[in-house]
């Protein structure tokens, strides 16, 4: 094999570049600063143990904050079912304002926050973070009036603002770009959970009587379990790949150096914000990113808060209502899993979820023509279609733009970003599912399907692209390279080097 290149077949057990790592903490305290491994060997046994250890330690706990984030900035569709609206006398829209402002610290905040991730380390950044807005989630169980839980939504959306593209780019220090859409479904598929524990929560919760409203309940006990989780995750979260307590000095240095050969092209970088901000220079597809953010967020956001307002349609009353949105939820958190391993295993983002935005706007195409009160399975049936194709495709996207962008700094900005602008489209989402068009929501549901079509064509049209430079590339260098023939750390002009080919296009 050649020194400095990767066996792009990998049939072997062992593959080998060259590189510098720092072993251990050991090493750099004692001033030996980086051990050189001219042709480090990566034994794949060492490996297969080093992924079930971060899929051990690492995912069910980032799995777990993230079910209970969904739940705190979802649950207000459950509780408006139980009567909160009225009891707090609300009056009009007012209901679609307090979805709204929930998202404008949440767009606004989510950059800074997700570099004091990378300046501080996820470890400490999100654990808090996730104290912070399980404590807002509990105080707006006291609120009594719109002032009041405005006030609350508004913090508890900038505690969250960070919180999913912070995860995001802290499992990108983990995992190589070929692992990352099916340990980020893993992650994301609590969100989907979370649609289906809160309706079990809110049926359970709505029946208890006392001087209580059964909301409240709901906010007190969801926002308690948040709290108890973050103050669990600051213990069990590990630094960092090449620093995780539960690795041997060995799987240390394998760990940094999987990301070196396909992830960064400097693993644990310093943080420099000068660095982060050129990606908006040297990335070229970011606007088309943000496009397909546009044309996922409104689905996206319109399933996973009106859900229950969207099965409440078909007739039923508070307490089966949120019991019937546990069995969508449940399916749409398999489809995610699945989905997310099936990209991984054919190294296609394009394909997968152009289909996924597809199979959502055929949901919502079920819902606007079709009278759901007059043919109850076939609009239950479509309930099932918008979670199975929605909450897939933020993971699918994220993942997408994250293999595409190798320096660590510049992962740290584009993503939040990116994030935000799928974000701002709750906007969009809570202002259409108005009082006024409740119950068939006909407009909103033809809406969502204009923006899911949409960004199918797009998605497939940059696919097609990708394929196309990565040809025109082979043929003008003569030789024929896929993304990991070449590892990240040699790739420190990025999309401007010779050896760089895009990552997830149409196979």
């Amino acid at each position: 094999m050649t020194s400095g290149t990767v066996d792009p077949v990998m049939e072997n057990e062992k593959f080998t570049y060259d590189t510098k790592s720092p072993i251990s903490d050991h090493d750099v305290e004692n001033g030996s600063g980086e051990v050189d491994y001219s042709t480090f060997v990566v034994d794949k046994t060492i490996e297969r143990k080093l992924l079930w250890k971060f899929d051990l330690h690492i995912l069910p706990m980032l799995a777990i904050m993230y079910l209970f984030n969904s739940i705190d900035k979802s649950n207000l569709g459950n509780a408006k079912t139980d009567g909160m609206t009225k009891d707090l006398h609300f009056k009009s829209n007012q209901y679609n304002i307090l979805l709204s402002i929930f998202y404008v610290p949440l767009v606004l905040s989510g950059p800074p926050m997700n570099l004091l991730t990378k300046k501080f380390g996820a470890k400490f950044v999100l654990p808090i973070a996730m104290m912070i807005f399980g404590g807002m989630a509990m105080i707006s169980a006291g609120a009594t009036n719109f002032g009041g839980i405005v006030t609350t939504r508004w913090f508890l959306g900038m505690a969250e603002s960070g919180f999913y593209p912070g995860v995001i780019f802290y499992l990108t220090t983990f995992y190589k770009r070929s692992e990352l859409a099916g340990r980020l479904s893993i992650f994301y598929a609590a969100s989907e959970v979370a649609g289906a524990f809160t309706g079990l929560i809110a049926f359970g919760v709505f029946q208890i009587k006392s001087h209580l409203k059964g909301w409240q309940y709901l906010f007190l006990i969801e926002g308690a379990l948040t709290v108890f989780g973050g103050i669990i995750a600051i213990i069990v979260l590990p630094k960092s790949a090449s620093k995780a307590y539960f690795l041997t000095e060995e799987e240390k240095a394998v760990a940094y150096h999987r990301m070196a050969a396909n992830s960064s092209t400097v693993v644990d970088s310093e943080f420099s914000f000068r660095q982060a901000i050129r990606v908006f220079k040297e990335d070229r597809l970011w606007p088309m990113y943000m496009i397909i953010g546009f044309c996922t967020g409104v689905p996206l956001f319109s399933v996973s808060n009106f859900l229950p307002q969207i099965v409440a349609r078909l007739g039923y009353d508070t307490v089966k209502t949120n019991l019937y949105t546990v069995a969508p939820n449940v399916v749409g958190a398999f489809c995610v899993v699945c989905v997310a391993f099936s990209s991984d295993y054919w190294g296609d983002r394009s394909i997968h979820l152009a289909a996924c935005l597809a199979t959502t706007a055929i949901g919502f195409v079920v819902l606007a023509c079709v009278d759901v009160t007059q043919n109850l399975g076939v609009g239950y049936f479509a309930c099932f279609l918008l979670c199975a194709g929605g909450f897939i495709t933020s993971p699918l996207l994220s993942t997408w733009y994250n293999n595409n962008t190798p320096d660590e700094n510049q992962r740290a900005i584009l993503t939040p970003v990116m994030v935000a602008t799928a974000n701002s489209m709750g906007l969009v989402a809570a202002n259409i599912f108005t009082e006024q068009s409740a119950p068939r929501y006909e407009m909103a549901s033809i809406i969502c399907a204009c923006f899911g079509f949409a960004g199918s064509l797009i998605v497939l049209s940059l696919g097609f692209w990708m394929k196309w430079d990565n040809g025109r590339r082979d043929k003008a260098q003569g030789v024929v390279l896929k993304a990991g023939d070449v590892p990240t750390s040699e790739l420190k002009a990025g999309q401007k080097d010779p050896k760089w080919r895009w990552m997830g296009g149409v196979p």
